[in-house]
């Protein structure tokens, strides 16, 4: 140990003499990192914000819907009774079924009107989302069908303003109802517009209340996640069953969204964080040619060292740990930068994405490997070259 901190000692002294020239080579380093650590840091918290937000929402399901490119869409055309067929036929593969529709109905409750979109509910749920009052839509409410719903805040305010909206009455479409529960805002004001605003019905009070015709989709809920793609296939071979062998399905996996939303969110900041890498193999190729540089300047105080007994690897030594000190020290205030910016950046996205969470661990363990292996890599050459340096010729320089 006392061997290496000898050597970093002594590599620390000749930066230090020439103190300007190694800030300057430096730059380059503390650019290329501060940048790096700045993209992947925003984008892995940007991720986790967004993936959390997605969790909330709880299990995703399998949305299966009439292909509109067939010859005959008709034929293949959803029905409420294909819900049954589909729920027996997948039995213990599915842990529910539901239909679904895409409806917008006219909304009144006394002199505010407005037109708003419908969501359907079936009780089954893995959600963890809050609510701000009341509760959500349950079994007994599907089983009964229940005139009863539940909205989003901003439709809460909007129809009752700072009156509390449980246990109101709302008239969707005519029907009269009774609001149970209103959700939270999701954090983030970009997630809640992205779930977007509406009023959610059991989908048995939908049918039997709003006459809403053929569903958009079937929504089937996997017992195993795992089976999506499996469950997806065995729920078009039931339709084709039921509307013959030439209606077609189009299989979509709502969990397949997240991980398309996930990957395309890691390729952008690749390719972002591939354009920092150009900057550190810039200043990798700095700091080689300041180390060849100071072998030259040296080269007589290399001849001395090896006259008097240093062999290759000490000189090699030598010089790589002034190669990695240099490219540590500019990574180290890389790093530090690109922290801030990652913080700073995070606090303001926060505000759009909700809580973040960034991987500090992950981004110093990122800096500092990529700062030694530029110093390892770009201070191999001119060290190797001073240890290939004669010594007689060197003392004669």
């Amino acid at each position: 140990m006392t061997y290496f901190l000898s050597y970093l000692e002594e590599a620390a002294a000749a930066l230090w003499r020439n103190r300007v020239r190694s800030v300057l080579t430096m730059l380059g380093m503390i650019i290329g990192s501060a940048s790096i650590i700045a993209v992947f840091g925003i984008s892995r918290a940007a991720t986790s914000g967004i993936t959390g937000t997605f969790a909330s929402f709880g299990q995703l399901p399998i949305f299966v819907g009439t292909d509109p490119a067939q010859d005959d869409p008709a034929r293949a055309a959803l029905h409420y009774r294909d819900v049954a067929t589909v729920a027996n036929g997948l039995g213990d593969l599915a842990a529910a079924v539901y239909p679904n529709w895409q409806r917008t109905y006219r909304v009144d409750n006394g002199s505010v009107h407005d037109y708003e979109s419908i969501v359907i509910d079936g009780g089954y749920r893995t959600d963890t989302l809050q609510m701000s009052e009341g509760r959500k839509i349950d079994q007994a409410d599907v089983d009964s069908a229940a005139r009863v719903c539940v909205m989003t805040s901003d439709l809460a305010e909007k129809y009752f303003g700072t009156v509390s909206a449980e246990d109101q009455y709302l008239r969707v479409n005519g029907v009269r109802c009774r609001v149970v529960g209103v959700y939270a805002n999701i954090k983030g004001s970009f997630m809640n517009a992205l779930a977007g605003s509406g009023i959610v019905f059991p989908y048995t009070t939908f049918y039997d209340d709003f006459s809403p015709g053929d569903l958009d989709s079937i929504l089937v809920y996997p017992a195993d996640s795992t089976q999506a793609d499996a469950v997806g296939k065995a729920t078009m071979r039931i339709l084709q069953h039921i509307h013959g062998d030439r209606a077609q399905y189009i299989v979509q996996n709502g969990a397949g969204f997240v991980s398309a939303f996930d990957s395309s969110l890691n390729v952008v900041a690749a390719g972002l964080s591939a354009i920092g890498g150009v900057a550190l193999v810039v200043a990798g190729i700095g700091i080689m040619n300041i180390m060849l540089v100071s072998v030259t300047e040296r080269t007589r105080e290399i001849g001395i060292r090896k006259a008097i007994g240093a062999n290759r690897s000490n000189i090699i030594l030598q010089f790589l740990m002034e190669a990695v000190v240099l490219s540590l020290i500019g990574g180290g205030v890389g790093m530090g930068l690109g922290l801030l910016a990652t913080i700073g950046a995070a606090s303001l996205l926060s505000k759009q994405l909700g809580e973040l969470l960034i991987p500090y661990l992950l981004i110093v363990s990122i800096a500092l490997s990529f700062s030694i292996a530029v110093g390892m890599i770009f201070g191999t050459y001119p060290a190797v070259r001073a240890a290939n340096l004669d010594p007689i010729e060197a003392l004669r320089s």
